[in-house]
C-alpha cells in the first residue's frame, strides 16, 4: 500500500474511532427474525461492540507476534461461549457494566501500549468477550435462525478485528494511542450514565 493511501486510511480510521467513541452507547436493539445478514450487520450498529472489536485488533497488532492471532481468536471464542450462556438463559450479572468496562480497559491497554504475555492478553480480552457474547446470545432465542445469526456475528467480529489490525498498520504511534484513549473515555462515559 502506498504511503499516501496508508496515511489516508489511518486518518479515516482514527477519526472514525474517535468520533464513534463519543457516541458509544450501551447495547440496545433486538434480533427479531435474524439470520446471517442480521448477525453480520449487528456489530456495526452497536457502537460499544464495534469499538471493542476494533480495539481488540488495534491492541493485538500493537502487541505483535503471536498476539496478532491469539488475542482476536480468544475474543471470538469466548464471545461464542458467552453467547451460548445467553442463549441457554444462564444469567450473567452486570452485562452492560462488563461491556462498558471492556471499553475502558481495552482502550487503556492501547493508550498505554501495555504488553503483557500473549496468554494474559488473550485472557483479558476473552473475559470481556463473554459479556459481549452474552448480550447477543440472550437475544438469539427471538431470532429465526440463531446459528446463522451467530456465524454472521462472528464473521463481522473477525472483520472488525482485521480493521483494527489494518488501522494499527496505517496509523502508528501517537494516533493509535489517542484512539485507545478515546475508546477508554467512551467507556468511562458509559459507566457514568
Amino acid at each position: 500500500m502506498h504511503t499516501t493511501t496508508q496515511r489516508t486510511l489511518g486518518a479515516v480510521l482514527a477519526a472514525g474511532v474517535i468520533g464513534l467513541a463519543g457516541a458509544a452507547q450501551a447495547h440496545t436493539g433486538g434480533a427479531h427474525d435474524a439470520g446471517f445478514v442480521h448477525g453480520f450487520t449487528h456489530p456495526f450498529g452497536g457502537l460499544d461492540h464495534l469499538l471493542a472489536m476494533v480495539t481488540v485488533g488495534l491492541w493485538a497488532a500493537q502487541r505483535g507476534g503471536r498476539a496478532l492471532w491469539a488475542v482476536p481468536l480468544s475474543f471470538m471464542g469466548m464471545m461464542l461461549a458467552g453467547g451460548l450462556l445467553g442463549l441457554n438463559g444462564v444469567a450473567l450479572p452486570s452485562v452492560e457494566l462488563g461491556i462498558a468496562a471492556s471499553l475502558v480497559v481495552l482502550g487503556s491497554l492501547v493508550a498505554l501500549a501495555v504488553r503483557p504475555s500473549v496468554w494474559l492478553g488473550a485472557a483479558i480480552v476473552g473475559a470481556f468477550a463473554v459479556f459481549h457474547g452474552h448480550a447477543h446470545g440472550a437475544e438469539a432465542p427471538e431470532a429465526a435462525a440463531p446459528a446463522l445469526y451467530a456465524v454472521g456475528f462472528v464473521a463481522a467480529t473477525g472483520l472488525l478485528h482485521l480493521l483494527g489490525i489494518a488501522g494499527f498498520r496505517s496509523i502508528h504511534g501517537a494516533a493509535v494511542r489517542v484512539a485507545g484513549a478515546a475508546v477508554a473515555a467512551s467507556g468511562i462515559a458509559l459507566l457514568a450514565v
